[in-house]
């Protein structure tokens, strides 16, 4: 993450946030240990400054986010009601990753692929738990193309000041947590690991977690629906800080 002045409007495309979007997409990541996406929301004149970021239904867990499909619909319904293009509020995916790495797994690139091949242009941008950044510019009109862009952080606007109390509604409303591991022992309580701070977020949003021997671990993955071990053992691949030390699973 870089910080951008206006001297430097005129260098190379890169990706730019207004410190409120910035700070809402990092309040919504951490919310809780799983990813979330959103679409980033941007000026008429400047295509690659996002001014917000919008969220729509969706389950999540900590490897995958899936959206609703009529919420899509609705909310691009609503953009265009608001008088905005597509190109400000449906070229740019925004999300995030609960490790350390932000770079794109298979399935975020098949998705990307898949979602916004037919666009003049588009953008994946990822933000990982530890603030770094990735984001991919593709161009699908002549020849085509695909460039990695920087990420910056530009406070060379105005830019409104932080609501987290709509956040945390916005959040709660759209984002719906999804199981992937299964404790083996049915008759056991999960245990609570996680507790957000009642001052900031007013009510507990659920994470447990079990503890797992390396077997155990493996019959998880064995019980696993085929699409559910395919998306586990990718990211396992490029993600090593996927579980701690101490081989703690979340599950939610």
């Amino acid at each position: 993450m870089k910080n951008r002045n206006n001297s430097q409007k005129n260098q190379r495309p890169m990706l730019r946030f207004s410190p409120t979007a910035w700070a809402k997409l990092l309040f919504c990541r951490d919310m809780t240990e799983t990813e979330v996406g959103g679409f980033g929301i941007t000026q008429a004149d400047d295509l690659l400054f996002v001014t917000d970021f919008a969220l729509v239904k969706q389950k999540v867990t900590a490897v995958s986010v899936s959206f609703d499909d009529e919420s899509v619909a609705d909310f691009f319904e609503d953009q265009v009601a608001a008088g905005r293009r597509p190109e400000q509020f449906a070229r740019i995916w925004l999300h995030t990753h609960p490790g350390n790495s932000p770079e794109p797994s298979m399935t975020d690139k098949a998705t990307f692929t898949r979602v916004f091949g037919k666009c003049d242009w588009s953008v994946m941008c990822i933000v990982a738990q530890d603030g770094s950044s990735f984001a991919r510019l593709r161009f699908n009109v002549g020849p085509g193309g695909e460039t990695k862009i920087p990420v910056c952080l530009d406070y060379s606007c105005e830019f409104d000041a932080a609501n987290f109390e709509l956040w945390k509604q916005q959040y709660i409303a759209n984002v719906a947590r999804e199981e992937i591991f299964r404790p083996i022992d049915t008759k056991e309580k999960p245990v609570l690991v996680r507790q957000l701070s009642d001052d900031i977020f007013g009510e507990q949003i659920p994470a447990v977690s079990q503890q797992f021997a390396s077997e155990d671990l493996l019959s998880q993955i064995d019980r696993m629906e085929p699409f559910e071990r395919d998306i586990f053992m990718e990211e396992l691949a490029i993600r090593s800080d996927f579980w701690d030390e101490e081989s703690e699973v979340f599950y939610g």
